[in-house]
């Protein structure tokens, strides 16, 4: 058992991840803008504390006596500034973690199909979406650029979520993105403590799908 902090614990895939923590043993400290707007959240082995992932003195705070270190969070829609909070959570989650396992959940349209064209240029997806992909994949940058001395891992969906689906436990790792895969975001919650618990894939973009 360890102490890990999720960032976005609010989100669907961060309660995944609090939740399969705490299906293996591991205490967790959930992070949220506002702790009561989630009152769900709280249960034995799950302290919820308020945090902005873009606060790189907080981050820090908050980081300090855990062992591994996750990050689901986002902002998206009128009124956020995708792009910055992207690059300034990166930055302040590599400037905190030191030593510790870092895993972002990421997206699938950072990744290329089977053909190398990527994901992103694809026609199905919505026009509106495409600055939040480009602001994701903003962040990956950074890790890529400035991460040279982190244990961090992009973890992504290798297509999309089955937004309702359960937890199988199995998943496969993909070779390339595919808009047609799907996996639960409770499956890949088991993927992330996998690789939190034996990292396997360090300094990478690795898809999962079932």
């Amino acid at each position: 058992m360890s102490e890990m902090v999720v960032f976005g614990a609010g989100g669907r895939a961060g309660r995944a991840v609090v939740a399969e923590a705490r299906r293996r043993g591991h205490g967790v400290t959930a992070v949220v803008r506002d702790p009561a707007r989630y009152p769900e959240l709280p249960a034995e082995g799950v302290r919820v504390v308020a945090g902005d992932v873009t606060d790189a003195a907080r981050v820090a705070e908050l980081v300090a006596g855990h062992e591994a270190v996750v990050s689901s969070a986002a902002v998206y829609g009128a009124g956020t500034d995708p792009d910055a909070f992207f690059r300034d959570s990166t930055r302040a989650l590599l400037g905190a973690v030191g030593d510790r396992r870092l895993v972002v959940v990421g997206l699938a349209t950072l990744l290329p199909d089977a053909a190398g064209v990527p994901l992103l240029d694809s026609p199905v997806l919505p026009p509106e979406s495409l600055p939040f992909c480009r602001a994701h994949g903003a962040g990956l940058e950074i890790l890529r650029a400035e991460g040279g001395d982190v244990d961090w891992l992009y973890l992504s969906p290798s297509g999309l979520f089955d937004e309702e689906g359960p937890r199988s436990g199995r998943y496969r790792v993909a070779d390339h993105g595919d808009l047609g895969d799907r996996i639960s975001y409770r499956d890949l919650a088991v993927a992330l403590l996998d690789e939190v618990e034996v990292p396997r894939h360090r300094r990478t973009q690795l898809a999962v799908t079932t």
